[in-house]
């Protein structure tokens, strides 16, 4: 109270300004002048957009779970291989350990509150499967997960390796078989996924995907097209 007293309203102003400052920057260590004016951070994760897909898996025994999961990907394409990380605090993290299997379903707009809601809660004290209404599948090459039959892809996988990194521990899975839903089939037989309202995570935020800016390969095709034309680039 004391250090209060003689302070103009403007000098306490600035204090507070300061101390505001100080709490917003905490985890910044420093600040670069770049013609972007960009800062320097700790080290953490900024990798974004990620998929939120559902991770579903079960024990021998009949325990099973749905998990949230954005930390996953792909990481080879033959053999077919990804990964997931789980905390080892997880419910899920011993089902997965014990089972050494499970399935990536990805998750669409209509999926997102389900999606979400196994993010925030545990399998310790809720039966996702009867709180969400999500339907199990039957796996066609797994012993035990099942599958989210509302899902417009499910993959389902072998786990070949446990990396215990930190915070989080990788499981990297073989992909033993992949069921996807025909409702996306075209009569040429190309799947569209993208019209399935794939959801994306980013920064806290569950997002839809955006339009089309163009097809893998369309930067090339556009420089044969436009031959003598000037690039657009950045």
């Amino acid at each position: 109270m004391s250090g209060r007293i003689g302070r103009t309203s403007a000098e306490n102003r600035k204090r507070a300004e300061k101390k505001r400052g100080r709490v917003h920057r905490k985890d910044r260590e420093k600040t670069v002048e770049t013609a972007g004016k960009k800062e320097v951070w700790k080290p953490g994760n900024l990798v974004y957009p990620l998929p939120a897909v559902l991770v579903s898996m079960a024990t021998e025994d009949g325990r099973d779970n749905l998990i949230t999961v954005a930390w996953t990907g792909t990481v080879c394409t033959n053999p077919a291989m990804l990964y997931i990380s789980v905390r080892p605090e997880r419910y899920s993290y011993e089902l997965l350990k014990e089972s050494k299997e499970f399935v990536v379903n990805l998750t669409t707009e209509d999926l997102a509150y389900a999606t979400d809601w196994c993010g925030v809660r545990s399998g310790r004290d809720y039966d996702k499967w009867k709180e969400t209404g999500l339907t199990r599948g039957r796996a066609s090459a797994l012993a035990f997960a099942p599958t989210v039959k509302e899902s417009p892809v499910n993959i389902e996988c072998r786990i070949t390796q446990i990396q215990e990194l930190g915070s989080h521990h990788m499981f990297l899975a073989e992909v033993l078989a992949v069921q996807a839903d025909t409702a996306y089939l075209e009569e040429n037989g190309r799947f569209s996924l993208n019209q399935s309202g794939l959801l994306a995570y980013s920064h806290g935020e569950y997002l839809s995907l955006g339009k089309s800016l163009g097809k893998f390969g369309w930067s090339v095709k556009t420089e044969k097209k436009h031959a003598g034309k000037k690039k657009k680039f950045p």
